[in-house]
């Protein structure tokens, strides 16, 4: 059942019972004017009865207006019958009780069916107490009520059916925006994404969900250039060493060649095998990092100088001219201010990429490891003397895949920052830089310690803007 048909149902419905209600209530309100009406005719009919009976006696039936089927009978306190006017078939609705009451002062009413009777008390001028008793059938007022009672019938089921209608309208009204919505919806697809949806009406709920479709449609768009570029570079990156070595084994199979010649040829094929598994390497951390949800992170303590020291014997023991020296400012009062809480081998990696790239920028391939501690925070700032990053540069370095002119002629992917930012923000931490040219950079990072993720416990650890930066693989 669509939205429109549930709306003019439930609006049908909730008309139809209110003008229910109103027929109901005028149909009772009409029919107890017409028994009081009723009654008080009762009434003056048996007082008139009565009164002329004691003043003049036997009274001609012709001389008095005649109720429909109507009986008039004057008893005295015996309950004896004086006169009676006209004839009822059927059970006379009057006992000794009925009689009782009327003699007392009361003025009873009964009703049976749709005769109605009602009792008097009248004094004669003699002090004799009578009783008078009117009985009659109301035909002019049965039959206005039932009158009545036909146009509330016919009027609410008029009613209901323009009420269906114009709920029908009234529903396709109020949802064409949201069909404009859905219209304008199918037509965004992967080649214009850019579109934005349009509400004619700015202020009210559907233009905040325009809003903040248009908002999701942002992210998305965000994420597909995002996706088509790193699948861009990514397949650049991985063709060029596939190119060389496709050369290389081609060249050498043109003629035979001497065994050096062939170990020649197998070191420069293991270099490029080597330089695209650490391509691959590289892309498999950063759609790791890409994972980094508060569920899915890894969340145990690791000791920040444990990691720094592992990290700097690995990349030494890898490049045996690098130079990485690890600094305290100072020593922290508890060893839980040394002390994270993620992922050690994303840690380790992010700290890895800023050393090594630190010693590969510089000339004397030395990088200085400084840790400060703060309330709550540690802080780690990996400095270098080398060439420096052109300032046009700086805001693009964390970009997957951006190498500087400068860079060109060092080897490398354009990766590791990209993936150090990512670690480090799902970590909850910062990063940022600082360069000057022919002089150094330095990269400082923030992280929160062990105390401060106790706190923040329940936060999440990757905002929907990190989620959509880089795609996920």
């Amino acid at each position: 059942m669509t939205i429109r048909i549930r709306l003019t149902l439930l609006f049908g419905l909730l008309v139809g019972s209110i003008l229910m209600l109103f027929s109901v209530s005028v149909y009772y309100l009409y029919n107890q004017f017409r028994e009081q009406e009723f009654q008080k005719r009762l009434v003056e009919r048996a007082i008139t009865t009565v009164r002329l009976r004691d003043d003049v006696g036997d009274i001609p039936a012709g001389d008095l207006p005649v109720l429909a089927d109507e009986q008039i009978t004057i008893y005295d306190q015996q309950g004896r019958v004086l006169f009676s006017l006209g004839k009822v078939s059927g059970r006379y609705p009057v006992t000794p009780s009925f009689l009782r009451h009327v003699s007392a002062g009361q003025t009873p009413y009964i009703r049976q069916g749709d005769r109605e009777t009602i009792g008097v008390r009248y004094v004669s001028a003699s002090k004799r107490v009578l009783v008078s008793v009117a009985s009659a059938y109301d035909r002019y007022g049965f039959s206005k009520l039932e009158r009545l009672r036909t146009i509330l019938l016919f009027g609410w089921l008029l009613c209901l059916f323009i009420v269906a209608i114009a709920g029908y309208l009234f529903a396709s009204d109020a949802l064409r925006p949201v069909a404009e919505l859905i219209d304008q919806a199918n037509t965004i697809s992967a080649t214009n994404i850019h579109k934005r949806l349009h509400v004619g009406r700015q202020r009210d709920e559907l233009a905040d969900l325009a809003g903040t479709f248009n908002e999701l449609l942002d992210r998305l768009e965000k994420a597909f250039v995002s996706q088509k570029s790193f699948v861009s570079h990514a397949s650049h990156e991985l063709r060029t060493p596939l190119t060389v070595m496709m050369g290389q084994i081609e060249v050498t199979r043109l003629q035979t060649r001497s065994t050096a010649d062939y170990e020649t040829a197998f070191d420069a094929l293991l270099d490029e095998v080597k330089n695209m598994i650490r391509l691959v390497n590289g892309l498999l951390e950063l759609a790791r990092a890409n994972t980094g949800f508060p569920n899915l992170l890894p969340k145990y303590p690791v000791r920040l100088d444990e990691l720094l020291w592992q990290a700097q014997s690995q990349l030494i023991h890898k490049k045996s001219d690098y130079q990485i020296d690890i600094d305290f400012d100072d020593l922290p009062n508890q060893e839980d201010d040394l002390v994270v809480m993620g992922d050690e081998s994303l840690l380790q990696t992010a700290f890895l990429n800023l050393m090594e790239n630190g010693c590969k920028y510089s000339p004397s391939h030395a990088v200085t490891v400084r840790l400060a501690f703060q309330p709550q925070q540690v802080q780690i700032t990996v400095s270098d003397q080398g060439y420096g990053i052109p300032p046009q540069d700086l805001p693009n370095i964390f970009e997957p895949f951006y190498r500087s002119d400068s860079t060109m002629t060092v080897s490398g992917h354009g990766i590791g920052l990209a993936l150090t930012k990512r670690i480090i923000n799902i970590h909850q931490g910062t990063i940022d830089v600082e360069s000057t040219l022919g002089q150094g950079t330095t990269f400082r990072v923030c992280l929160p310690n062990r105390v401060a993720a106790d706190t923040s416990a329940t936060s999440a650890l990757v905002s929907p803007r990190d989620v959509t930066a880089l795609p996920e693989h």
